[in-house]
């Protein structure tokens, strides 16, 4: 398999389903709640998925598929995607910008490929394995900050946080004096861009999905970044950071 002419592909799939999302974006569309008030799925979701996997189906019939909304469509192949239509829905239902699709391919469980499309922006992140990663063509790595007291940190609070309230309040607590700022862009995925492009410094988030982090971890990777995660009932710990951060940050959040 031709991994650059795949990624052209999927350049123009995205496209074209960053092209719906803003055409619907303040359109009167259904919203419904998934595991609970705070886990939003909208048609828009649904309608990108339908796009996007019935294009890999055209082109890659016997590929495997894992998608937000659809789930797994096992064919048993080596190769498998890894598809988020809509990351940051909330911030959609609201207008709000920060939205992205994500998308990445695996082979033999590794991922080959990732590309992370901010619609409304007209940012472009890619990397292939071993190829670097790139921003609208332009190469990028993370940062070189190496002190806590100079870093901007970035994490989220999980949909399941009325189960478990402090899910990420104490790891938060531990970090947020000793770091120079925090954010919270309501998408893991466009958070993962950040570490990668060097905007932003370390990221952590719990009770992630593969579908939140596949194409993401890649761009750091080949942003020479680090990126650990940790299994936990079907959930994914992750911290993100260039090695220096990454080995402070462990220690203060002992996760």
């Amino acid at each position: 398999m031709d991994r650059f002419k795949v990624l052209e592909k999927v350049k123009s799939w995205v496209k074209e389903v960053g092209r719906l999302q803003i055409a619907r974006i303040h359109d009167n569309f259904e919203v419904r709640s998934k595991s609970n008030e705070h886990d939003l799925v909208t048609e828009v979701d649904e309608l990108s998925e339908r796009i996007l996997i019935d294009y890999i189906r055209a082109e890659y019939p016997n590929h495997s598929i894992i998608s937000e909304e659809s789930g797994i469509d096992n064919r048993r192949s080596d190769y498998q995607w890894i598809i988020d239509p809509l990351d940051g829905t909330t911030n959609y239902t609201h207008g709000f910008s920060l939205f992205c699709i994500s998308i990445a391919l695996q082979y033999q469980n590794e991922t080959i490929l990732g590309l992370v499309y901010l619609p409304k922006l007209e940012y472009l992140y890619y990397a292939i394995k071993e190829e670097g990663a790139f921003l609208n063509g332009q190469r990028i790595k993370v940062s070189t900050t190496e002190r806590l007291e100079k870093a901007l940190l970035v994490t989220d609070f999980s949909y399941y946080r009325d189960e478990n309230p402090d899910n990420n309040a104490d790891y938060f607590d531990k970090v947020v004096k000793q770091v120079q700022g925090t954010r919270k862009t309501g998408s893991a995925a466009l958070d993962l861009c950040g570490i990668a492009e060097g905007t932003l410094d370390c990221f952590w988030e719990l009770e992630l999905r593969p579908w939140d982090i596949a194409a993401g971890a890649l761009l750091i990777e080949e942003a020479e970044g680090k990126v650990l995660t940790f299994n936990k009932e079907e959930k994914l710990t992750i911290i993100a950071a260039n090695n220096r951060l990454l080995e402070l940050i462990m220690k203060k959040l002992k996760i």
